[in-house]
């Protein structure tokens, strides 16, 4: 059951955001005002929430899970902003910053690791050995 997850956990929303990438770089092409930009991507979350709800029986929200939602919003909308300022007026290319903000990776697993204790439920020396990999990989495309 893990790999069914595993799939639509992590799989699908690799595709999902690398497609977000895509379009995030097609969009700064025609040089939109970063708040118009991000409002337009609000929309766009809010129709899929809207949609998701309207699909379910599932429309339970507490004050600090709804809080916590919105910490992740305000936290996504500014990596949003940083990403497309990035590629808009510093004219990174793409493919030098995706696998530096993919590194987004590094801080979910330490602060995962020690604010829920997964630790235990993990194989740490392959975490750090991933780890190595990750920050290997971001010196050589930053450098590229």
């Amino acid at each position: 059951m893990e790999y069914k997850g595993l799939v639509i956990g992590g799989l699908l929303p690799a595709l999902a955001f690398g497609l977000a990438g895509i379009l995030q770089k097609s969009a700064s092409r025609s040089t939109p005002g970063m708040g118009p930009y991000l409002l337009c991507i609000g929309l766009g979350v809010l129709l899929t929430g809207a949609i998701y709800t309207a699909m379910t029986t599932d429309r339970n929200i507490t004050l600090p899970a709804g809080t916590m939602a919105l910490g992740i919003g305000l936290s996504w909308g500014t990596g949003m902003l940083l990403v497309g300022l990035g590629i808009g007026h510093f004219a990174v290319p793409l493919s030098k910053l995706a696998p530096l903000y993919n590194m987004n990776t590094l801080v979910v697993v330490l602060l995962a690791l020690v604010f829920f204790a997964e630790a235990r439920e993990v194989m740490v020396p392959r975490l750090v050995l991933g780890t190595l990999l990750i920050l290997a990989g971001g010196a050589v495309v930053a450098r590229s």
